[in-house]
C-alpha cells in the first residue's frame, strides 16, 4: 500500500468521522429542543389537570434528567460505541458516586418524601433548616426558598426533611404577638377597652376570633399588656407594623404617661431618716 492509498483510506475515515459528528451535533440540537418543548406541553397539560405546582416541577425535573441521560447514550450508539458497556459503566459510576456522595442520595429520597407527605408545597410562606421565606422550588437535591428580605436561598432537602418544619401558610389564619407598656399609674381596663376598639379597625385584622389584649406580665415600670391580633398569612406584616402603630397612637391620644422603672434605694443617714431617690433624679 502506497501513500496515496494510505490518503484516502484516510481521508473517506475522516469524512465518515466528520459526518457522523455534524449528524451528532444537529442531532443534539435538534434532540434537546424536542425535549424542551416536549416537557413545555407535558407542564400544561398538568396545569389542565390542575397538578399540584410542586409535584410538576418534581416529575419534570425527573423526565428532564432521564430523557438527557437516554440522548447522550443514543449519541454514543451512533457513533458505534457499545451502548451495553457503556450503561454499565454508568451504573458502576453510579455506585460509586452515591458510595462517595452519600448526601446526595439522601437530599434525592428527602425530596421525593417531600412531594410524596407535602409538608409544604410552592408559594408557601415556611421556617425549615433555619430559613424562613417563601417557597419558590422543590428539586431534586435542594429546595429553592426566596427569605423577605428577598434573598434566593437554596436549602438541600435532607437538611429540611430532618429538622421541624413551620408551615405559616398551612392555616388560614395566624396571631401576631406584639407588647404594650403601661405605667404604674394607667388603668389597665381603659387601656385595654381602647386597644381592643382600635385594633378592630385596622385592615385585614379579623374579627373571629377577636384580637387579644390582657395583661402578661409586670415589671419595674408597670404591668405589660400582650396585643394579639389575628390575620391572614399575607396581611402578617401589614397588621404587625399597623398595630404597633395604633398603640402609639392610643397611649398618646389617652394622655397616658411615659412608663418608667422606679426603685428605690435605702440607706443610713445623720437622723435616721432613709432617703429614697427615685429613678428619673438618678444618673
Amino acid at each position: 500500500m502506497n501513500f496515496k492509498e494510505i490518503g484516502q483510506v484516510a481521508l473517506a475515515l475522516l469524512t465518515q468521522f466528520g459526518l457522523k459528528l455534524v449528524g451528532a451535533i444537529l442531532l443534539w440540537v435538534v434532540a434537546q429542543r424536542l425535549i424542551d418543548f416536549g416537557l413545555k406541553l407535558l407542564r400544561r397539560a398538568f396545569k389542565v389537570q390542575h397538578v399540584d405546582p410542586t409535584l410538576i416541577t418534581y416529575i419534570i425535573n425527573i423526565i428532564s434528567v432521564t430523557l438527557r441521560i437516554v440522548l447522550v447514550v443514543a449519541i454514543l450508539g451512533f457513533f458505534g460505541i457499545e451502548t451495553t458497556s457503556f450503561a454499565a459503566l454508568l451504573a458502576a459510576a453510579g455506585i460509586a458516586i452515591g458510595a462517595a456522595w452519600g448526601g446526595l442520595l439522601a437530599n434525592f429520597a428527602a425530596g421525593a418524601f417531600l412531594v410524596i407527605f407535602r409538608p409544604f408545597k410552592i408559594g408557601d410562606f415556611i421556617t425549615a433548616a433555619g430559613v424562613t421565606g417563601t417557597v419558590t422550588e422543590i428539586g431534586l437535591f435542594t429546595t429553592n426558598i426566596n427569605t423577605p428580605d428577598n434573598v434566593m436561598t437554596i436549602v438541600a432537602n435532607n437538611k429540611i426533611f430532618s429538622d421541624n418544619i413551620q408551615n405559616y401558610s398551612a392555616n388560614p389564619y395566624r396571631r401576631v404577638d406584639l407588647l404594650a407598656q403601661l405605667h404604674h399609674a394607667v388603668d389597665h381596663h381603659d387601656a385595654i377597652a381602647r386597644l381592643k376598639a382600635k385594633i378592630s379597625q385596622i385592615p385585614n385584622v379579623l374579627q373571629s376570633p377577636a384580637p387579644d389584649v390582657e395583661i402578661i406580665d409586670f415589671n419595674m415600670a408597670g404591668p405589660v399588656l400582650a396585643v394579639r391580633p389575628y390575620c391572614n398569612n399575607d396581611h402578617y406584616w401589614q397588621v404587625y407594623f399597623d398595630t404597633n402603630k395604633v398603640i402609639r397612637e392610643t397611649f398618646g391620644e389617652a394622655g397616658y404617661p411615659v412608663p418608667e422603672h422606679r426603685y428605690s434605694i435605702s440607706g443610713s443617714s445623720p437622723n435616721g431618716i432613709d432617703p429614697v431617690v427615685p429613678a428619673s433624679m438618678m444618673s
